[in-house]
């Protein structure tokens, strides 16, 4: 009987021990887990690329530099075209876009032996602005907009582009050509045709904005978070793209409705640069916030499934 009481303390005793052990296991694991979601890093980030996606890159970045102090993350606005030069310079780990790359600029990444994979981050309304003394305009169609910003060779006024408006000479303010809003402009509005010769081109936005602002016969595009930061400088213009004028808000940029002026944004990140512990850690943290601080800056946030997937691209390619 002593025998068998002996053994059942010693049973109870080898339990007791197995539980602590596991106890110790599970509170190290979770030790190790809190250790490397709290582990500070140090490097750099290079980012460059358009000033429509520039204000999404800054916001996140400020709010990474808070939780990783030691990184440092340089936010560049060179426009669409040029961050893709950059970018292929193998200047940049990261290329922020407000069109798609073009097959051209895959082709010289690949030439260069550079792989990349491309996230989407928000929904962009390409925005038509006039000044805010502007009373005549109260919408343009596609055709009307064409009439207005494709060089024929003639000065353009605006009774030229509608009976009744005044006979007063336009001013034209435009994206400069690197710039991914004059692409994309260029696709769904120029044709590829010859811009009209008379436009101030800034790849600053802000240029823009004093230009269209201080000139009462002015007319301009960028995005929509540059107009909502300036929209009590500027008058924003319905467009009819067939279905009747719609103006862009957050509901019909995201629906299409506001088409076909709607588009996606991007950045392009180098997948050699992911190997770095704090390019994967800064693109982790971009793709878990985008939504939630692109539509703080102006913009409109994709469907979650979209971030999600980004996510699960990104680790496979850690």
């Amino acid at each position: 009987m002593k025998s068998l009481n002996k053994l059942a303390l010693s049973a109870m005793m080898g339990g007791v021990l197995l539980f602590a052990a596991a106890c110790g296991s599970e509170e190290a694991g979770k030790t190790s887990d809190a250790a490397e979601v709290n582990k500070q890093l140090s490097g750099e980030v290079k980012i460059d690329g358009s000033s429509t996606v520039y204000p999404i890159m800054e916001a996140v970045a400020e709010e990474y530099q808070m939780v990783q102090p030691d990184v440092k993350v340089s936010v560049g606005l060179s426009g669409t075209g040029g961050g893709f030069k950059a970018f292929i310079a193998g200047e940049t780990d990261m290329s922020n876009a407000s069109r798609p790359i073009k097959d051209e600029e895959k082709a010289q990444l690949g030439e260069k032996g550079i792989e990349f994979t491309e996230i989407k981050l928000a929904f962009d309304g390409l925005s038509v602005l006039v000044n805010k003394e502007n009373t005549w305009v109260d919408h343009l169609t596609i055709d009307e907009l064409k009439k207005l910003w494709i060089e024929d060779g003639k000065a353009r006024k605006w009774s030229d582009i509608r009976e009744g408006w005044p006979e007063e000479e336009i001013k034209f303010y435009s994206p400069g050509t690197d710039s991914g809003t004059f692409d994309y402009f260029n696709e769904v509005i120029l044709d590829d045709q010859p811009i009209v010769q008379s436009a101030t081109l800034s790849e600053d936005d802000n240029i823009l904005v004093q230009g269209i602002s201080g000139e009462k016969n002015g007319i301009g595009y960028m995005g929509y978070a540059y107009y909502l930061e300036n929209k009590n400088k500027l008058k924003i213009v319905p467009i009819d793209g067939g279905n009747g004028p719609v103006e862009p808000t957050n509901d019909t940029i995201e629906s299409g409705e506001y088409a076909p002026l709607s588009r996606p944004l991007f950045t392009y990140v180098k997948n050699e640069s992911v190997k770095n512990e704090e390019v994967y850690d800064y693109v982790k943290f971009l793709i878990e916030n985008a939504a939630d601080l692109s539509e703080e800056v102006g913009y409109v946030r994709l469907p979650q499934e979209e971030y999600d997937k980004d996510l699960a691209v990104l680790e496979g390619l850690k």
